[in-house]
């Protein structure tokens, strides 16, 4: 998407910063299906999309998920120390939710968690052989010990 547009414009590609290379796969647009959702009116309700793109000359990865019109809308900006192999992701949306959460991606399997007062949260997802679909969820707990289902989550790669 954003190589595309930089050889229309004659301009060099961005290059990652080499320690987010394995994010490439993110990279691209992906239709959203969830499920068992309490935080939506419509607990059956899809999401509107997963965009994903190199942010200055590929220094960061930018996430944008969901519609404007029908929150909640969310961007999320991924970033990593070299020296590291944890990422650090950088969420706000809509509904003023602003959280920071650690990250890895490893192996095909992308993992986001979070431990705060009252409300620890993760993640897994779990990536096709051929990277165009994620199988995910997400799961709650109030002391970070016992853990519940949130919702579930399945990405489709389109382009």
């Amino acid at each position: 998407m954003t190589e595309d547009i930089a050889k229309a414009q004659g301009q060099q590609p961005p290059i990652p910063n080499p320690a987010l290379q394995d994010l490439e796969v993110f990279v691209g647009n992906w239709h959203v299906e969830l499920s068992r959702t309490s935080f939506l009116s419509n607990p059956s309700a899809t999401a509107n999309g997963f965009a994903s793109e190199w942010q200055e000359k590929g220094a960061y990865l930018v996430i944008r998920q969901g519609d404007k019109q029908s929150p909640p809308f969310s961007t999320w900006i991924i970033g990593r120390d070299e020296s590291t192999e944890t990422y650090k992701l950088f969420y706000f949306d809509t509904w003023a939710v602003s959280r920071i959460y650690d990250m890895s991606f490893q192996g095909g399997v992308w993992k986001l968690w979070r431990k705060a007062p009252g409300h620890c949260q993760r993640f897994t997802g779990i990536f096709s052989e051929d990277g165009k679909h994620i199988t995910a969820c997400w799961e709650k707990s109030r002391t970070g010990n016992i853990w519940e289902p949130d919702f579930d989550l399945t990405y489709s790669k389109i382009c």
